[in-house]
């Protein structure tokens, strides 16, 4: 098995407050694996050296993707420059699904979504990680769930874009079975990553996009993953109450997603799945089914209050955040209480948070458009998603 080792070209864009960080993000080694599995070889590409019992940042991407056209506007985004120098990145595309992957042989048996999410335990095995925090979108956020729910000693918490927890309907199944007759698989795609409103609206995004499904992303081995990810089980999670043993994450969630994504409903739905004391559900206002290329800048925002929470990066630096309360009205819906901070592998780390106190998480895209909270108040439960029933599938 050959490692590739090459330097980071690209150059991040890094914030004047930041200085040296450009250089030493410029020098993070990038090396390129091929990870033996039963059903083949998983790609995987290592960013920075894990450092010592801190988790690594583990990323999964979604269908029609690979973990550069999914992951890079976030990863290379300014704001992102402060994490990376905390946390090496391991990204992980799809059995087949990385540049340039050869076809699969005529015959091959793709794994389910099942079987891929057990091909993690051997990633952590190669790279010897002991624990990771997961960043998923789609498909690679269904993944990366079904591997905390079964191993949830690996996983110290999750950034999950456009989760869906449930098994595909029949109804949906049909519709699926027939627009695949008569759609391309380029289109297939977009209708899954993009909503109809920022189809018509945003066309030269799509249009990247469809390109790239055509020209970069082998097509039968796309298809394979496509139809493991339309074949899924459902995940069988259920919001705790006291006294009961329900299947559901122990980890700290962090569920993303835009208020025109088409996934909007199935990520609300989840959020009525986790136990309210570790679920964020994040909403971002203006933005469509992809904000981590929409809005990275507010993504990676959170992402370090998320991390935060988790006892790491205390003395991070925190704007964005804040202004785009005020200035744009996205919605950061929390269901966090009081959340435990204690934390094994670091001891009696600071938990301070520039002394803001109990800060405020939670407010709604309509409630509070024009009405920020002061920095200070009391966190806004959304007592109706609070209370909300459980949905079946």
């Amino acid at each position: 098995m050959d490692d590739i080792q090459v330097v980071e070209s690209k150059p991040l864009l890094v914030d004047r407050e930041l200085p040296g960080l450009r250089e030493a993000v410029q020098q993070l080694a990038i090396k390129e694996h091929d990870v033996e599995t039963p059903f083949g070889r998983l790609h995987c590409t290592m960013r920075g050296v894990p450092k010592g019992e801190r988790p690594v940042l583990l990323t999964f991407h979604d269908i029609g993707l690979n973990h550069k056209t999914c992951w890079d506007s976030l990863f290379q985004h300014e704001d992102m420059v402060e994490i990376l120098q905390h946390f090496a990145v391991c990204h992980v595309d799809a059995l087949g699904q990385h540049e340039g992957a050869n076809t699969f042989s005529t015959g091959y048996e793709y794994p389910s979504m099942d079987e891929l999410s057990e091909t993690l335990p051997l990633v952590l095995k190669h790279f010897g990680l002991k624990s990771v925090i997961g960043l998923g979108m789609g498909a690679g956020a269904f993944m990366l769930t079904r591997f905390a729910l079964d191993y949830p000693k690996m996983v110290e918490g999750l950034l999950l874009i456009n989760i869906n927890p449930c098994a595909e309907g029949w109804m949906d199944w049909a519709a699926h079975k027939i627009s695949g007759l008569t759609h391309a698989l380029p289109d297939l795609v977009i209708s899954h990553l993009f909503g109809k409103e920022e189809i018509h609206h945003n066309q030269d995004m799509v249009a990247k996009y469809r390109h790239h499904v055509m020209k970069d992303m082998n097509q039968f081995n796309l298809q394979l993953f496509i139809k493991a990810y339309e074949s899924r089980r459902d995940l069988e999670i259920e919001r705790p109450v006291p006294g009961s043993n329900v299947r559901t994450l122990k980890c700290p969630c962090l569920l993303v997603v835009g208020d025109s994504s088409p996934a909007v409903d199935a990520v609300v739905e989840c959020n009525t799945k986790l136990d309210p004391t570790k679920a964020t559900l994040l909403k971002m206002a203006d933005c469509g089914g992809m904000p981590q290329i929409d809005q990275p800048g507010k993504l990676t925002e959170a992402f370090k209050y998320f991390i935060q929470g988790m006892g790491y990066m205390p003395s991070a630096s925190m704007t964005r955040l804040v202004r785009s309360r005020t200035a744009s009205g996205s919605s950061v819906t929390s269901f966090e209480g009081s959340r435990s901070r204690s934390h094994t592998h670091e001891g009696n780390r600071s938990r301070s948070h520039t002394n803001e106190g109990p800060r405020s998480r939670s407010h709604t895209a309509d409630q509070q458009r024009g009405h920020a909270p002061a920095p200070d108040a009391a966190p806004a439960v959304d007592q109706g998603m609070l209370k909300a029933p459980e949905v079946s599938c």
